[in-house]
């Protein structure tokens, strides 16, 4: 690979990314919502795993790639549903991202490499394939947990720990360790309810 490939499909990834119609605001500034996660997850990577390789460092600033295109509404509004949207979502992303690759020069070993990572094959087994669920975790906890708990103010502690457990679960224990460690900004109010669940 070259460095001019690796810069090439970035700017792709953050190119399709812009497209979406959705803002968030983060210190003042106004963002494309999924150009705003996808930074903060390549951030999270350096800050977690700054040794991670080329294929990871793809995967993560794709791994919501043109997410606003796969609407939830697409599918049915159950259990069933929720999977299907799901399993359809990394196929979405793994292509969209393989594709942009491949314009990029990248070769044909790479981008299923990369895909392989973004449509989360082999968690737990394939070293990159954790990685990359660590940082999402990892930038879960950090920016969108707070929001996520305002989203179900009927919630109470016995609903909140086993979806933060859920979340634990999924995680290394590199990411555990790295999570207690003081090196991500754990929502303030939230930090009694993540420390009883992970116990």
């Amino acid at each position: 690979m070259t460095h001019e490939q690796f810069q090439a499909a970035i700017a792709a990834f953050d190119q399709a990314n812009m497209e979406d119609p959705n803002r968030e605001t983060s210190d003042g500034k106004d963002y494309p919502k999924e150009l705003l996660y996808a930074q903060r997850m390549s951030e999270m990577l350096e800050r977690y795993a700054p040794e991670a390789s080329e294929a990871v460092k793809l995967a993560v600033r794709a791994q919501h790639i043109q997410r606003w295109k796969t609407p939830r509404s697409n599918y049915p509004m159950d259990k069933q549903g929720y999977l299907q949207w799901r399993t359809g979502l990394y196929k979405f992303h793994a292509d969209t991202a393989g594709s942009l690759m491949q314009q990029a020069g990248y070769d044909d070993e790479m981008v299923d490499r990369v895909k392989k990572i973004v449509g989360k094959k082999g968690l737990k087994v394939n070293p990159e394939t954790q990685m990359m669920e660590d940082v999402v975790d990892l930038v879960f906890l950090e920016h969108y947990m707070t929001e996520f708990v305002a989203q179900h103010p009927e919630y109470d502690e016995a609903k909140w720990i086993p979806i933060i457990r859920k979340t634990w679960e999924k995680m290394s224990k590199r990411a555990h360790e790295f999570a207690l460690s003081g090196k991500i900004k754990l929502p303030e109010a939230l930090v009694p309810l993540i420390l009883k669940a992970v116990q």
